[in-house]
Parts: C-alpha cells; sequence; structure tokens
C-alpha cells in the first residue's frame, strides 16, 4: 500500500512516516515501478507500535530499545518493566515540578492586586535577579 493509505490505516503521519524510515525506525520498503514506497501489514504493526510508545511518552531511543525487545521473542519482561517504570519516575518528577510552577504562579497572583495600581508581585518577580 502507498504512503498515504498507510498513514489512514496506522493514524501516523505521511511525514512521520517518513521520519521514521530516515532514522531507521522502520525499514525502508520496497518501491513499486514507479518510485512509490510500498507498504505491507509488518510496517502497519511496528507503526501502531511506535505510535502507541509515542502516546505513552516514550523517546525515541526508547522506543527503538522497545521495538528490539518486541522483535526478541525470547526477552525478559523485567527489561520492558524497566524502561516502563523508568518512564513513570520521570512523569513524576515532571508532574511534581509542574505543581510547583502551578503553586508560585497562584501565589503570586493571589499576592498581585489586579487593580489599576502599577505594583504587581508578578511583574516583580519577572524582573528579579537570578543568582547563578
Amino acid at each position: 500500500m502507498n504512503i498515504g493509505e498507510t498513514s489512514r490505516q496506522s493514524g501516523v503521519s505521511e511525514r512521520m512516516i517518513r521520519h521514521y524510515e530516515k532514522i531507521g525506525l522502520i525499514p525502508a520498503p520496497p518501491r513499486r515501478g514507479a518510485g512509490y514506497r510500498d507498504y505491507g501489514e509488518r510496517d502497519l504493526h511496528r507503526l501502531r507500535f511506535i505510535a502507541n510508545a509515542r502516546d505513552l511518552g516514550f523517546p525515541i531511543e526508547e522506543i527503538r530499545t522497545l521495538l528490539g525487545l518486541w522483535a526478541d521473542t525470547g526477552r525478559a519482561s523485567a527489561e520492558v518493566k524497566r524502561l516502563a517504570l523508568a518512564r513513570a519516575d520521570e512523569f513524576q518528577r515532571k508532574a511534581e515540578a509542574l505543581t510547583a510552577l502551578r503553586d508560585t504562579l497562584i501565589d503570586l497572583a493571589e499576592r498581585c492586586q489586579g487593580d489599576e495600581r502599577p505594583d504587581c508581585p508578578i511583574i516583580a518577580e519577572l524582573a528579579a535577579a537570578r543568582s547563578a
């Protein structure tokens, strides 16, 4: 099937399919007589796997590792679990950092009178010098 149909069936944009091919996440498909890519069912499964991994927040290099583990039927599930838990830990760190940012913004907003006066702790905080 051509790249457009592959894109529709996999849910991965044509641009990303070409990118994944360029960086080696999917093998280069054979070409038809006119030079068009000709994708098969294996490519669709691989693209769906990649899309699902991306949706779960895995970066490209970890997806590369997961693809290798997926292809290895003798793999130990412990490695897959380790990758998933490490990604979950990273999300927890990011969530905590975002919560701290949100709390800071709410605190600044609560200290701002929000009236016609120019005094504003939000602007003062943004203008504050940072120590190196």
